[in-house]
C-alpha cells in the first residue's frame, strides 16, 4: 500500500497533466487551444497535492522534487498568467541544464555530486563515481537539447506525449545502459 500511494506521489501528477491535455479543454467546454493551460493548472494542482500527501505521511521531500516542483509552480504560473506555452515547454530543459551545471561544477572541483547524493546505495569506487558523473552530465545535456527539439519543431500534443512517454523510457536505457560501469567500479568493500 506505502509503496502504491508513493508511485501515485511521483507519477500522478504526470499522468493528471496528460490526461487534462488530452480531455481537459473539451471537458470544461473550452478551445481545444486551451488544452496546454487546463493541463498545466492541473498538473499544478496535482503536484502540489501530491507533496503535501508526501508530507503527511510523515516522509521528506527529497531536493530534486523541491527543485522541480519549484519550477512547475513559476514556470506553470507564468505560463498561466501570460497564456503563453513557452514557459511549460522551457522547463524541462532549465531543469536538465541545472542538473548538468550542478555535475559540471563539481567535476571541476574535482567532485561528484551524485556520490554524495547517492554514495550510501551505489558501492562504487572514486572513479567510478566521476565516470558516472560525467555521463549524467551529457545525458541531462542531451535530454535539455532534446526537448528543446521537440517543442520547437513539433506541435504541443506531440510535446506533451514525449514529456510523459518519452523521457522516462530514455532514462530508464540510459541507466540499464550503466551496468558494466557498476561492475567494472564496484567498490571492494560492497559485499
Amino acid at each position: 500500500m506505502a509503496s502504491k500511494r508513493r508511485a501515485i506521489e511521483e507519477y500522478g501528477p504526470l499522468g493528471v497533466f496528460f490526461v487534462l491535455n488530452l480531455r481537459g479543454a473539451e471537458w470544461l467546454g473550452l478551445a481545444p487551444e486551451q488544452s496546454l493551460f487546463v493541463a498545466t493548472g492541473g498538473f499544478m494542482l496535482a503536484l502540489a497535492l501530491s507533496m503535501i500527501s508526501t508530507l503527511t505521511r510523515g516522509a521528506k521531500l527529497n531536493n530534486m522534487t523541491v527543485l522541480s516542483g519549484g519550477f512547475v509552480f513559476v514556470f506553470g504560473g507564468l505560463t498561466l498568467f501570460l497564456q503563453d506555452e513557452m514557459f511549460i515547454k522551457i522547463k524541462p530543459t532549465l531543469i536538465y541544464l541545472i542538473f548538468a551545471a550542478a555535475l559540471g561544477f563539481g567535476l571541476l572541483r574535482k567532485q561528484s555530486y551524485l556520490q554524495r547524493l547517492m554514495g550510501q546505495a551505489l558501492p562504487l569506487t572514486d572513479a567510478g563515481w566521476m565516470v558516472l558523473t560525467k555521463r549524467w552530465l551529457w545525458f541531462f545535456l542531451f535530454l535539455a537539447g532534446l526537448n528543446e527539439l521537440v517543442w520547437r519543431t513539433q506541435t504541443t500534443d506531440m510535446w506533451v506525449n514525449f514529456k510523459v512517454f518519452g523521457i522516462l523510457p530514455l532514462t530508464v536505457l540510459f541507466m540499464a545502459a550503466q551496468i558494466s560501469l557498476f561492475t567494472t567500479y564496484k567498490a571492494e568493500n560492497s559485499d
